[in-house]
């Protein structure tokens, strides 16, 4: 340990010496009544420490909240008396280290010991009851106190130690929290006001309905912490095998970002929503991934297929579609990626829907794969111009088509220029990127909801 540890350590210690000195004076028999409101005050904070979970930046507990009702309802001592037995209590479980469980302990001893003598001193100099509206002021301004109190000792020996900046760690972490830390100086008000009110049975049960809410919070962000991580796990391994495609065959990793590119943007002209564009366009990258179990004869083949090898290949749809369909929430994807090779006259695979039975956005999957197959300078065939390959779409349209997707597709590539460089890793590398964006945006966006 530093001499500057070694003196911060010392100072803290001195801080908690100074703390407990002044409880003890400042201590009364009548600051401890009535007991039961002591015993449920330490109950809440413990229980609240031992159900907390951290979220994202914020660490979601209810002990601060049962603090603040001590120095509001009891007085400094008995609040910072829990405080330094619910950090005992913490530490028989975390095993913190000795330099951070005297910082908790000072920590905790201080700032309901500043919060309580302030509303303690405002009341008496204001002449303020607990049935007093007024006294739900002096809880908001403890309340807030004792918060920045607290932010300041922990994150003052963080940055102490790690030679950090104060004014960055209140950026980062103080103000986030603003919003939902006075969302609790309310409710703490609203405790109060009931109690003063209604007397300590009320108490007893907002105090076990709050103790209920966050326990079903924690299993909440728990199920959804895990949720998350397990969509990130299923989109990387899809995105490992698009790319593990990629160094088996360029050629079919870059149409397939083609595919995906052309799809979205004629689901765009045809003013679909924007979650059915990011739809295509992950089933557009995703549409050829049935190739992935095609040995080395049929997809690097230089000679014509043999009828068990075009057999096989006509399978891609299904295989592709039970890949995806086994990743959790991609179901509609798997139904596009099934039906990609469906025929507008029914005289597609594997199912031979016809018309509108096939799902409208494995119609745009149908017409952008066909194009890029014909125009690709590395495609499997000779290309053709992009007039040629208008041509065809129009020659093709509601037989193998549907109409009302190649007029879609046809106005794009005539108004602006809608091209993809398939000789340019890059591009490939932009869709992939593209799809991990929207699922971050999508997830972000389920939580948002939850």
């Amino acid at each position: 340990m530093s001499t500057r540890s070694t003196w911060l350590i010392a100072g803290e210690v001195v801080v908690l010496i100074v703390a407990a000195a002044v409880a003890a004076v400042d201590s009364s028999a009548a600051d401890w009544r009535p007991p039961e409101l002591f015993a449920v005050l330490l109950v809440l904070a413990i229980v609240s420490d031992l159900l907390a979970i951290r979220h994202k930046v914020q660490r979601v507990s209810g002990s601060f909240l049962a603090l603040v009702l001590a120095m509001a309802l009891l007085g400094p001592a008995p609040a910072a008396a829990i405080g330094v037995i619910s950090v005992l209590v913490d530490q028989l479980r975390s095993r913190n280290p000795l330099p951070r469980f005297i910082t908790n302990v000072a920590t905790y001893a201080t700032f309901p010991l500043v919060g309580g003598l302030l509303i303690q001193w405002a009341a008496d100099a204001f002449g303020l009851d607990e049935d007093d509206l007024a006294f739900s002021l002096l809880i908001l301004g403890g309340f807030m106190v004792a918060n920045l109190l607290n932010f300041l000792m922990i994150a003052g020996d963080y940055v102490f130690h790690s030679r950090g900046s104060l004014a960055h760690e209140f950026r980062t972490i103080f103000v986030p929290v603003l919003p939902s830390e006075s969302v609790s100086a309310l409710l703490c008000v609203f405790v109060a006001f009931v109690y003063a009110r209604s007397g300590f049975a009320a108490l007893s049960l907002l105090a076990l309905v709050l103790l209920t809410f966050q326990y079903l919070l924690r299993e909440l962000l728990r199920s959804q912490d895990r949720a998350e991580r397990l969509a990130a796990l299923q989109i990387g391994v899809l995105t490992s095998m698009i790319e593990t495609l990629a160094l088996r065959d360029r050629m079919t990793a870059r149409h397939s970002a083609a595919v995906a590119r052309y799809a979205r943007a004629i689901a765009e002209e045809m003013g679909l929503e924007p979650d059915r564009q990011e739809l295509v366009h992950t089933a557009g990258l995703l549409h050829d991934i049935g190739k992935f179990a095609f040995p080395d004869s049929i997809l690097l083949a230089e000679h014509p297929l043999t009828e068990e090898q075009w057999e096989a290949i006509r399978r891609h749809p299904a295989d592709g579609a039970r890949i995806v369909q086994r990743v959790e929430g991609y179901g509609p994807v798997a139904a596009i990626v099934l039906c990609h090779h469906e025929r507008w006259d029914g005289g597609g695979y594997p199912r031979n829907l016809a018309g509108e039975e096939i799902p409208l956005l494995a119609r745009l999957i149908s017409v952008a794969d066909a194009y890029d197959v014909m125009t690709a300078r590395d495609s499997y065939r000779t290309p053709v111009p992009p007039a040629a390959a208008v041509a065809e779409l129009r020659r093709q349209s509601g037989t193998q088509f549907d109409p009302q997707v190649v007029d879609a597709f046809v106005r794009l590539l005539e108004s602006q220029d809608l091209s993809f460089g398939h000789a340019d890793d890059a591009d490939f590398e932009a869709e992939l990127a593209f799809e991990h964006r929207v699922r971050d945006i999508a997830r972000r966006h389920s939580m948002s909801r939850s």
